[in-house]
């Protein structure tokens, strides 16, 4: 089994922590969502009450890109396994 096929049967024994990890980043984006909101309606309740708030609150922003990155390798994941059950039942 070459190294790709390998991976791929890993990650698929994985999914269910995949997933845990994208709820766990869309969890931590309320938070984020909140804070924009305020910026938005300029309201100074919790941004630009504190630089370093405000920077760790922008930086959240940045660890969704593993959410996304998670969801097309599931997606993938269940493409691939999805055709290889179908050229199965072709054969």
């Amino acid at each position: 089994m070459n190294p790709w096929n390998k991976f791929w049967n890993w990650y698929e024994n994985k999914i269910l922590g995949s997933v845990i990890l994208i709820a766990i980043i869309q969890f931590i984006q309320i938070p984020h969502m909140v804070w924009n909101a305020d910026i938005m309606l300029d309201a100074g309740i919790i941004s630009r009450v504190h630089p370093v708030i405000d920077w760790l609150l922008y930086g959240v922003d940045l660890i969704e890109i593993v959410s996304i990155i998670n969801v097309g390798m599931i997606i993938f994941s269940l493409v691939k396994k999805r055709r290889s059950a179908k050229v199965k039942t072709i054969a």
